[in-house]
């Protein structure tokens, strides 16, 4: 049995590195090698751009079990079979005794390469977080129904579910079923640092948005609402986009169509705190989320926000929140409106950053989720 003060070998698996998932990724492996532990990462190769690999090499000198990246297709198909035969040679190489998912695919390759090593008679602990994943699927839907079933064939190679927000807790028993296994909520974690305030630049835009470029997270939201925002207001107001996407260019030319290419400037994925200063307002569009960083990194720097009320969103504000829209672009308008019009009232609807400080951190995240680590692998033993 591995004693408390025993160093893991784990390794996190997850498909794409980009966004949340990649954020609490590193943050986890930051405070795991900090508590002694050797980690590594194995992900997709064909995702993500120069930002991502600054991040990565970053990251190189500190994990010991190294990161390895190969092809991993986002959809099923029958690629999968060779993506799958790679990643679980490298997996089986590292010789983890903690296997941690992240996501749809990064969870089933997982809970399976964890499983064959136990055949190998490697005590493995195998655990997984959805991040939203396949969880944003209708569960009415035929996409929907094999991707639950799924789920629910994977709990007997799942020891252990990490959820990230409460609503992501509540979507899984509502979509999958009451999970037989054992499983927590743990709230994604900021470091102190990232509390420092971050006032706007000289020449910052009204509005920022931040994030991937696709349907889900709302881009095709936000233009449109800016042409409602000038409606509403008769000014005509700025913007940045900063992120990438293979929906890129769909909304260069949306912008351009509504009139506002001019005041709308695409930017590069860049750390999230420089982009802060670039805009007064940053406003957070998703159609579907699960405990989504920016907002908390937002927040956490004294940016004012207008968000719509998705996934684990009104966990962080308060399911009241006068801040909190719907996914419509009306609805995103009007609020919008509202914050450039009166800039301070509207900042003063936000959440303190002293109760996000006490409720998100990285320490309390890093904490918990090696507890369910060790519990496992006792369980295991």
């Amino acid at each position: 049995m591995l004693s408390p003060a025993h160093p893991l070998r784990i390794v996190h698996c997850f498909r794409s590195p980009v966004g949340g998932i990649f954020r609490h990724v590193r943050d986890l492996t930051v405070a795991q090698v900090a508590a002694g532990h050797k980690v590594g990462i194995v992900c997709d190769s064909t995702t993500g751009g120069e930002f991502e690999e600054r991040l990565f090499d970053a990251m190189r000198g500190m994990l010991a079990l190294g990161i390895h990246r190969t092809p991993m297709q986002r959809h099923i198909g029958p690629g999968d079979i060779a993506a799958a035969w790679r990643t679980f040679r490298i997996i089986k190489e590292l010789q983890p005794n903690v296997i941690h998912g992240h996501g749809a695919k990064g969870g089933v390759y997982a809970r399976l390469f964890g499983s064959l090593l136990r055949v190998f008679r490697s005590r493995v602990a195998r655990l997984y977080s959805p991040h939203g994943g396949s969880l944003h699927y209708d569960e009415g839907t035929a996409t929907g129904k094999v991707f639950f079933l799924l789920e629910r064939k994977m709990g007997s190679f799942t020891d252990h579910l990490l959820f990230v927000s409460d609503y992501e807790q509540r979507a899984y028993r509502k979509k999958v079923g009451e999970p037989p296994i054992p499983n927590a909520l743990v709230y994604n974690g900021l470091h102190e640092q990232e509390f420092v305030p971050v006032p706007a630049n000289s020449e910052a835009a009204d509005f920022l948005y931040i994030g991937m470029m696709r349907d889900l997270k709302g881009p095709d939201l936000f233009i449109n609402a800016l042409a409602s925002v000038e409606r509403r207001t008769g000014r005509a107001v700025t913007a940045e986009m900063v992120g990438a996407g293979d929906d890129l260019p769909h909304y260069r030319k949306q912008a351009a169509a509504l009139g506002l290419g001019e005041r709308v400037r695409f930017r590069p994925p860049m750390p999230a705190r420089e982009a802060f200063a670039l805009g007064r307002t940053i406003v957070v569009p998703s159609r579907a989320e699960a405990m989504p960083y920016i907002v908390l990194e937002a927040l956490a720097a004294g940016k004012p926000m207008v968000a719509t009320a998705v996934g684990g969103i009104p966990e962080i504000f308060g399911g009241q929140s006068p801040a909190l829209v719907t996914p419509d672009v009306e609805d995103l308008g009007g609020k919008m409106a509202a914050a450039l019009l009166e800039p301070e009232a509207y900042a003063s609807l936000m959440p303190s950053r002293q109760e996000l400080r006490a409720r998100f951190g990285a320490a309390v995240m890093a904490a918990r989720i090696e507890e369910a680590y060790r519990k496992m692998l006792r369980v295991a033993a």
